[in-house]
């Protein structure tokens, strides 16, 4: 059944505590693509997927309950996919060849969801054809690939969205403005790491699938836990600190899943902005025990906003026996240069920090409303602000992170590909 969409939209406007749209937008004026759903509430778009994988599906999962879109045509080359999809859309035309999509003038708009080394040639040619495009993160293989995708964005007019769903997650949004309204003091680091624990490879009913099918363990289609997992989380960082980092350093390597792939299964990089502030990225998928997270920290404050939690410097004096100890702890080690208290009631374990929407998150990753707000911009022909930059930049880091790990050195961000957006000006 599909859902309201208008109570959709109140939801999240209570979730995130904010009564006011005018002041949502002033941290995330990307939402602004909501404003007129009320004048658009009986018009619909067409949309087209191309690569409707267990990705594709998944999106197109949150906007077949979108009473504004119908999906009239999928295309892809591997033939399970294409029965699994036409369980959720039994009317769609089918296509193995994308370009004869794009050919039908009643489509709208396209969701490419297809392998990384794929995406760039068709959003240009989705562009081309007049389409809207929604085009899942990493956008391209290389950075001028991204950067000639968003100029042909420009030139086009059209809507251009990524997947980089956490700008439409109430915990990120609510997070940014605590940020940006100075809760949390000066900036001074940012912490991000995607923890796994699992080969990353699926199922291959025959061996000449294997790259087709695993196409992310391989060099020729992916560039591994850059492109698939730190897109998202390095676009926090220029959320964040509404800034662009000038240059990166890295390392990767196969430390633990030998099994024949080419893309690393541990990475770590830092990028470093201009004032000195470091943004630290690290993933592993040998052990899973820390998850995921982005640690915001400020000389006031921490946010964690996966957790949906912030945490103060100062907490409350620890009580009895503990604040005894580190009192005589205290007086012990005073005198001593190099001492300090060994043990101190402000560590991370003593602090349980606060909610940033006031209870223990329940709901989504905001990529039900990322695909709306597509949507939305979409029958209005109206490109939300920031967003298309803010995916630009996303993606362009992380080929940045992998382009240090790969040559071994530390890499600025090259001046051909910055645009008119925070510290960069064109």
């Amino acid at each position: 059944m599909k859902q309201d969409y208008g109570i959709s939209r109140r939801n999240f406007l209570k979730n995130v505590g904010i009564a006011s749209m005018g002041t949502l937008l002033l941290s995330s004026p990307w939402l602004s693509a909501f404003s007129e759903t009320t004048h658009t509430e009986k018009e619909k778009i067409k949309l087209g997927v191309i690569g409707p994988g267990s990705r594709g599906r998944h999106l197109m999962s949150f906007l077949n309950k979108n009473p504004r879109v119908e999906f009239t045509a999928i295309c892809d080359i591997y033939q399970p996919s294409i029965d699994e999809t036409l369980q959720m859309v039994p009317n769609a035309k089918v296509y193995t060849d994308y370009r004869k999509l794009l050919e039908d003038k009643d489509i709208a708009g396209v969701i490419i969801a297809t392998p990384l080394n794929t995406h760039y040639q068709i959003a240009m040619d989705a562009f081309d054809a007049g389409k809207h495009v929604f085009c899942e993160k990493c956008l391209g293989y290389t950075i001028e690939e991204c950067y000639n995708m968003y100029q042909r964005h420009k030139e086009t007019g059209l809507v251009f969205f990524s997947g980089q769903q956490r700008l439409f997650d109430p915990r990120y949004i609510k997070a940014m403005e605590m940020v940006h309204a100075g809760t949390f003091g000066d900036i001074n680091g940012i912490r991000a790491f995607w923890f796994r624990n699992g080969d990353w490879r699926r199922p291959v009913p025959s061996p000449e699938l294997e790259r087709h099918i695993n196409w992310r363990l391989y060099k020729e289609y992916s560039k591994g836990l850059m492109t698939e997992l730190a897109c998202h989380q390095l676009q926090t960082g220029s959320w964040a600190l509404r800034e662009i980092p000038e240059k990166v350093m890295g390392h990767g390597a196969i430390t633990f899943w030998k099994d024949g792939r080419e893309v690393y299964d541990n990475v770590s990089c830092i990028y470093v902005f201009k004032n000195g502030v470091k943004m630290n990225f690290e993933s592993v998928i040998s052990n899973k025990f820390y998850g995921l997270e982005e640690q915001i920290l400020g000389h006031l404050g921490t946010v964690e906003p996966e957790k949906g939690k912030y945490y103060f410097e100062s907490v409350a004096p620890a009580p009895g026996i503990l604040q005894m100890v580190n009192e005589i702890e205290n007086k012990l080690f005073d005198a001593l240069p190099f001492a300090g208290t060994s043990w101190a009631p402000e560590t991370a374990s003593a602090n349980k920090g606060e909610f940033i929407l006031g209870e223990r998150p329940n709901y989504g990753d905001g990529t039900d409303l990322l695909l709306d707000a597509f949507a939305e911009a979409a029958i209005t022909h109206k490109q939300p602000k920031n967003i298309a930059e803010e995916g630009y930049y996303a993606s362009a880091l992380c080929l940045l992170g992998h382009q240090a790990i790969e040559e071994e050195r530390t890499v600025a961000f090259p001046d051909e590909y910055k645009i008119n957006y925070l510290n960069h000006k064109r």
